[in-house]
């Protein structure tokens, strides 16, 4: 699918991953409609690319949220073809420790915003793609989720997160066995450890452990090159129903 012209909502839009997918299709001619809660950031970003864009202040774990900043987006710009889940949050915590034991509330809020929270957003967005004109390839929509290399080598403290984002990739390949029936798209991103406010609270120290662990490049992530990867998802048309790792090749210890 084209990026040109089209219209994108994303999730966790205003910072982070999400930011820098905001940023590079609005510069390529998309109308991007930004979810966050961040409504400082949000709205400073909308502004900074003028017409192009619009903020919604969106709790994606709240069902009436997402359906409201769906449709906000949909009024503004007129459909939706192409939908990018990068909003989350990790929570790291051990299922028992001096603390105690793994706070479920802890759980339960990891689960809706990471798994859950990017159900809302592919339902709505489904909803609103079944309306659109197929495209040349027969397109109507495509889907970009955001999981984590720690969906498959989770380490210490995150069960939490680790659940969840292995949820994502879970239900990738089914999902795109439904909407490929409608001329639907679906792909997922597993990213390494990326600079971002997320990685920002963690110690120097396990950063550079990490980066030890890298093959190439021996550094942290960069968002653009998850916003290069989410672009050519869209473009390339034979891309559906997988889950791709963004990581530099790392294996990262239990710890």
């Amino acid at each position: 699918m084209q990026v040109k012209d089209r219209v994108f909502i994303i999730s966790g839009g205003a910072s982070g991953l999400g930011e820098a997918c905001s940023r590079l299709f609005a510069e390529s001619g998309a109308k991007v409609g930004i979810l966050d809660l961040n409504e400082e950031k949000g709205e400073m970003l909308a502004k900074v690319f003028g017409a192009s864009a619009v903020f919604y202040k969106t709790d994606v774990s709240n069902e009436n949220s997402v359906q409201a900043a769906v449709e906000a987006v949909v009024k503004a710009f007129g459909a939706v073809h192409v939908a990018i889940n990068c909003a989350g949050l990790i929570n790291a915590a051990k299922v028992y420790s001096k603390k105690g034991l793994f706070p479920m509330d802890i759980f339960n809020k990891v689960i809706q915003v990471n798994l859950i929270g990017t159900m809302h957003l592919i339902r709505f967005s489904v909803q609103e793609m079944m309306k659109n004109e197929p495209d040349e390839n027969g397109e109507r929509g495509v889907i970009v989720n955001t999981s984590s290399a720690a969906a498959f080598s989770g380490q210490v403290g995150q069960a939490a997160y680790s659940a969840s984002k292995a949820g994502v990739v879970g239900m990738t390949l089914p999902i795109a066995r439904e909407i490929g029936d409608y001329g639907m798209r679906i792909v997922t991103i597993a990213p390494g450890l990326f600079e971002t406010p997320m990685s920002g609270g963690m110690p120097e120290s396990f950063k550079q452990e990490v980066i030890g662990h890298i093959p190439f490049p021996k550094r942290l992530g960069r968002p653009v090159e998850f916003a290069w990867m989410a672009r050519h998802i869209v473009e390339n048309p034979y891309l559906n129903g997988t889950t791709i790792m963004l990581d530099g090749a790392a294996q990262l210890p239990a710890k």
